[in-house]
Formats: C-alpha cells, sequence, structure tokens
C-alpha cells in the first residue's frame, strides 16, 4: 500500500518579538530636536498701563469784583501774557474824581498837621487839639488808599504768566463779577491726570517715570510722578495720580487724553525666559534646561511678568541653555540635540 504525505507551507507567525524587528530595520535611533534660548542678562521695567487727561498746571477763568463798562482791552486771544499785565480796564472816571478830591484834602490837613505840631513844641496849643488834627489827617489818608483799592478793582490783570484764551466781551459792554470774560492757562509745564488699580498702592511712589502720547502726535512724551491722592476712590477702587511734564513748544493741549505707561521699577540684571517655557506646579514652577546634551529639571523662582516674558529670581544662571519646545516629551536625564532650523537662523 502506498501512503502519500500532504505538503504544508512553512507559516511565519503572526506576531514576532519587537526586539527582533528593531534589531533587522532601525539602522539607529534618533534624538529628540528642541528649540532652547540662552539666559543673558537684560534691563526690564515694571510697567502699568493706564490712561488720562493732560490738564494745565495753573488754570483761571478771568473776572471781575467790580461792576461797568469796558474801557479797554490789553490782551490778544490765543496769545501769552506776563504775570502782572493789565488784561481788561473797567471805566473808573467816577472814582478818578473821588481820589483827586481826597488829594486835595489829605495835602491841606497834612499842611494843617505841620503848623499844629509846631505849636505844640513852642506850647501853642494843647495836646487834645493836636491829637485831633492828627486824627483827621489818618481818616483823609485811609479814605485815599480806600479809592485806591477801589480803582484796583476796576483793572483785570494777570494773576500768572500763561496763555489767554478766546474772549467773550468787547470794549463798551457791561460786566459783572459773573460776567465771562476769557481764560489763562498755564500750559508749561502740563500735568496729567490718571488711575491705577488700588492693589498696586504699595508700589508706586512720587518720582516715577511715566510714559505717554496722545492723537495726533506721533511723539512720546515723558514725565514725573509728583503728587498721589492720600485716598482710594470707593467707587472705583483705584487711586488717583498727577504727573508733570514739561512742554516747551506748547503741543500737548489741557482736556487732551493722553495714553500712559507708568515705570514702577527697572532692573538692569534681570533674566528673562519665554512664558511657553515656564510649567506650573503645586505651590512650584520648573522649567527644563538643557546641560551637557540631558535634559535637567530646575524649579525656579519668577518675577516681574510681560506679555511674552517672565523674570526668573532664582534657580538660573546666565549662560543656561532653557527648553521652549518639546516640554511634553522630555524627561531629566533625556538626552536630546538643538534643532537644526534654530542653528541655522542664529548662523
Amino acid at each position: 500500500m502506498i501512503f502519500g504525505g500532504l505538503a504544508y507551507p512553512k507559516i511565519k507567525p503572526l506576531f514576532s518579538s519587537p526586539s527582533e524587528g528593531q534589531n533587522q530595520n532601525t539602522p539607529g535611533r534618533s534624538l529628540l530636536q528642541v528649540d532652547v534660548v540662552e539666559m543673558q542678562y537684560e534691563t526690564i521695567e515694571d510697567r502699568i498701563f493706564s490712561s488720562g487727561t493732560i490738564e494745565a498746571n495753573e488754570v483761571v477763568e478771568l473776572s471781575t469784583e467790580a461792576s461797568g463798562i469796558i474801557t479797554d482791552i490789553y490782551f490778544e486771544e490765543g496769545r501769552e501774557v506776563e504775570k502782572g499785565k493789565l488784561l481788561v480796564k473797567i471805566n473808573d472816571s467816577e472814582l478818578q474824581a473821588q481820589k483827586q478830591r481826597a488829594e486835595f484834602r489829605l495835602s491841606l490837613a497834612e499842611q494843617r498837621e505841620e503848623r499844629q505840631r509846631r505849636l505844640l513844641e513852642r506850647g501853642g496849643i494843647s495836646q487834645d487839639d493836636y491829637d485831633a488834627t492828627l486824627n483827621e489827617l489818618n481818616v483823609l489818608r485811609a479814605e485815599t488808599r480806600l479809592i485806591d483799592a477801589q480803582i484796583d478793582r476796576t483793572e483785570i490783570r494777570a494773576p500768572f504768566s500763561g496763555i489767554v484764551g478766546l474772549k467773550y466781551v468787547s470794549v463798551g459792554s457791561y460786566i459783572t463779577p459773573a460776567t465771562r470774560i476769557a481764560s489763562l492757562q498755564e500750559v508749561d509745564p502740563i500735568k496729567i491726570d490718571f488711575s491705577i488699580p488700588e492693589r498696586y498702592l504699595a508700589r508706586v511712589s512720587v518720582g516715577d517715570r511715566i510714559l505717554f502720547s496722545v492723537q495726533g502726535i506721533d511723539s512720546t512724551f515723558t514725565g514725573e510722578v509728583y503728587a498721589i491722592e492720600p485716598r482710594i476712590d470707593t467707587q472705583t477702587r483705584t487711586l488717583q495720580i498727577r504727573a508733570l511734564s514739561t512742554n516747551p513748544e506748547n503741543l500737548l493741549f489741557p482736556g487732551a487724553f493722553a495714553t500712559i505707561t507708568l515705570i514702577m521699577d527697572e532692573i538692569n540684571n534681570a533674566l528673562m525666559v519665554p512664558a511657553i517655557a515656564v510649567i506650573p506646579e503645586l505651590n512650584a514652577q520648573k522649567l527644563f534646561v538643557l546641560r551637557e546634551g540631558k535634559v535637567e529639571e530646575q524649579r525656579v523662582q519668577t518675577g516681574i511678568r510681560t506679555s511674552e516674558k517672565v523674570q526668573i529670581v532664582s534657580g538660573l544662571e546666565s549662560g543656561d541653555l532653557v527648553l521652549t519646545t518639546g516640554l511634553l516629551q522630555v524627561r531629566p536625564g533625556m538626552e536630546v540635540e538643538i534643532s537644526e532650523q534654530q542653528i541655522s537662523s542664529e548662523l
């Protein structure tokens, strides 16, 4: 009897050892490429951004103490005037006549007092007669000073040097203390009023520098904080601040809206890392550094934050390489290499 044998093909196992596959197909192991930033000292400024209003250093609405008809106007609209300059004159003809009469009476009284004093020295009159003459002389002197004061009230003078605004009266106008005449403003220097949140109360002080700009002028101006309101606004929870800035060319107008940057502190030797490199943990913060081609975990203490960077107060030194990419893939002790793209861009 002849028996036939069945021939079965040799079947390769469906699953094989991973190590065997790698040993046969993988020529070598590639390292993770990462981007790094080298720590270097730089100067940073702790800033607060706010908005405010330009104000005149001094401003007053010109007004009169006396009522009457304007006889002369001595200023031009929009022009500078010096302190003490006569700006407006009100009719004082009646007062001038009263002053002239008082001066005549005063002159006669002075002559009479002189004669009485000589007689008193020779015993020609009593002390009571001389005292009566002297009292009359003093009364006339007081009346003359009173008339001079009334005449001064008919003159409007500049209380300080500045620029006169638009006038609202003319020669011949009858004015009273309630009449609007013009405004006088001192605009060099100018004030900048603004406010900051109350949480910054302890960090702002007199002497802090500000940068500000206004619409329509492509320039940045500087100023200095010189006064701080000693109370918090209970409605807005903000602190009112006032700064001073020079305005020699009169480019800044009172009432203008200002965009303000308050510089509270300036640090010359600061280590700054991109904010993306800092990894928050429970009650701590860390980042990864590259030392001799290997990743190390480094806990740090942070300081000032900007829109893109974070200050490292402790934990890093100048020259350290901080990883900015691959943060989810790397582990302490892992070997990595700097990205070729970063190297070429640095070259």
